[in-house]
């Protein structure tokens, strides 16, 4: 499998992606002809270990097919993200947990709920968890889950153990709470676990993760899963938010080539300020699009050249992926506010791209101001206090 070959696959489902995003905004889950159609096209194997049939292909292929298809589905975007960046999550645990989940069927695929809201006990051998775990995206269509949470100290001046576990479907059920406002399509529903019970080889710590001494590492040896955590996953957030906008801005031209204002019967594209939102909303998504891309290009070459991706750069890339929703968010509002009283109506993809958007930068892994701090204290010379970078 190449780039090339990868990203076409994604571009011929184009049509019929667009045709079905009202279906999955009413479904509250994506379509089942759309889950259906990015397996068999392999698209969540893009970033899958090869000794489990996946393609090994850097992350930036996948992020540039997710902001492909959130140019017409934000929801459908963002399921390919996050389920295909877990793919590779996976290959980081022990080899012992990646044949638990791929031993017998490689196309099975996880779903996560990261934020620690359950419980989690020692137990001998493990730990037993309980609770609920809320923004599970596209749940519904998966075998497994990636929960995550706080492991209790054994003494009280130890460091924080922040984990994750892996769950089989047979230990949670899942609520139907997805009644949002955008991402409609992302069936992102809660799980509740009662007392299960997650052997010790089926956690991965955000520690491992941090210092590069992931338990995959003795499997997987691939560059691709060499690089940090806080690179490689927080952009399965960001990238969906820079498809939106670039389907946003595509739409608001392509609406306004042919508006006429009802007050003077002028072509609204001669407006200055038409002109002037479009060019904003242009020049901040392209940024957006071509840091985070580039950042994966930039950290591809070192891994492969067996060079380390320093702490400040590693700041750097985390920020910068929350600036790209950010930015994204901006050049949706100004196309907004510029589309008039159609934008408002709901055959109008524009005001999808609205309510998407706004959903994607509530996420808390796009908080610009934990990002800017994870940022600004690697530039000050301070230590690190989230090892998730």
């Amino acid at each position: 499998m190449t780039p090339e070959t990868y990203l076409q696959r994604v571009r011929a489902l184009l049509p019929a992606l667009r045709e079905r995003a009202a279906q999955a905004e009413q479904l509250r889950r994506l379509p089942d002809e759309t889950f259906a159609d990015f397996q068999e096209a392999g698209l969540f194997r893009c970033l899958q270990p090869k000794r489990y049939g996946g393609y090994e292909l850097d992350p930036g292929t996948l992020y540039q097919a997710v902001m492909d298809i959130g140019t017409v589905c934000g929801s459908s975007a963002w399921i390919l993200g996050v389920i295909g960046v877990h793919n590779w999550h996976l290959g980081l645990f022990a080899p012992e947990a990646q044949d638990d989940v791929w031993g017998k069927d490689t196309s099975i695929q996880l779903s996560t709920s990261l934020a620690p809201t359950g419980a989690v006990e020692r137990a001998n051998g493990g730990f037993r968890l309980r609770g609920r775990w809320p923004f599970s995206s596209g749940c519904d269509f998966c075998h497994w889950a990636v929960l995550g949470g706080v492991v209790p100290p054994l003494s009280p001046d130890a460091p924080p153990d922040v984990r994750t576990f892996l769950v089989p479907r047979s230990d949670y059920v899942i609520d139907d709470t997805w009644y949002a406002v955008g991402l409609c399509g992302t069936g992102s529903k809660d799980l509740v676990v009662d007392a299960a019970f997650v052997p010790e080889y089926r956690t991965h710590s955000y520690r491992d993760a941090f210092y590069l001494t992931n338990p995959g590492a003795v499997v997987n040896d691939a560059p691709l899963y060499r690089l940090p955590f806080g690179l490689v996953f927080p952009a399965c957030i960001g990238s969906p938010a820079i498809g939106v906008a670039l389907g946003a801005v595509a739409a608001f031209r392509e609406q306004t080539t042919t508006r006429i204002s009802p007050r003077d019967q002028s072509r609204v594209a001669e407006d200055p300020f038409a002109q002037l939102a479009l060019a904003e909303a242009a020049a901040e998504v392209s940024a957006a699009r071509d840091r985070l891309l580039g950042n994966f290009a930039e950290a591809m070459r070192l891994v492969r050249d067996g060079s380390e991706i320093p702490l400040a750069q590693r700041a750097r890339y985390r920020w910068d992926t929350a600036k790209a929703t950010d930015r994204a968010v901006r050049a949706v509002d100004r196309l907004f506010e510029a589309s008039g009283g159609r934008g408002v109506y709901l055959n109008n993809p524009l005001q999808r791209a609205w309510r998407d958007v706004h959903a994607i930068r509530a996420h808390a892994g796009n908080n610009l101001e934990r990002a800017a701090a994870v940022f600004g204290r690697s530039e000050f010379g301070l230590p690190p206090v989230d090892l998730r970078f």
